[in-house]
């Protein structure tokens, strides 16, 4: 049983390793096999595989009258499960494409602050949050604005810049 449970926490130390050595695995063995080791072979599949291998065993050699052989036979089973399960996530979260870019139409509308003050015919700075991350513009007016008042984007420009006017 020693062996199985070796197994399973050697499997969680893998996943821990992966999580903090992203793609390692993957890069060691880039184009290796037609690319084998960047899908099915992941340090995360075989860090779950291995995991799920020695504590499926070690439940099954301990709570049942069945030899190694056998509880070996259900921790690969189970390794199996786990393993294509992770895939199958990690497919699922890199394909995600339903988040998408801040493009400049999206800016007319969006309301911020001033951060340096607008003069009358020249730039100064505003600041806007566009999808909840603050960013800096450059910002020109049709009348002078002061630091801190708060603003309206009319128009963008350009990507770096936008039309405001005061709220």
């Amino acid at each position: 049983m020693g062996w199985f449970l070796g197994l399973g926490i050697g499997g969680i130390v893998a996943l821990a390793a992966a999580l903090v050595f992203d793609g390692v695995l993957e890069g060691v063995f880039h184009g290796a096999l037609g690319g084998l080791f960047d899908v099915w072979l992941s340090f995360p599949v075989v860090a779950g595989f291995v995991s799920m291998l020695g504590f499926t065993g070690a439940i099954v050699l301990g709570s049942t009258g069945l030899g190694p052989g056998a509880a070996a036979a259900a921790g690969a089973v189970a390794g199996a499960a786990a393993g294509w399960a992770t895939y199958r996530l990690g497919r699922a979260l890199l394909r995600d494409g339903s988040g998408r870019a801040p493009q400049r139409a999206d800016l007319v509308g969006v309301a911020g602050r001033v951060v340096t003050a607008i003069p009358h015919g020249g730039y100064g700075e505003v600041l806007l949050s566009p999808a909840g991350q603050p960013v800096k513009y450059a910002a020109t007016a049709d009348a002078p604005l002061e630091r801190g008042a708060e603003i309206w984007v009319t128009a963008t420009p350009s990507d770096t810049s936008v039309a405001v006017r005061a709220v």
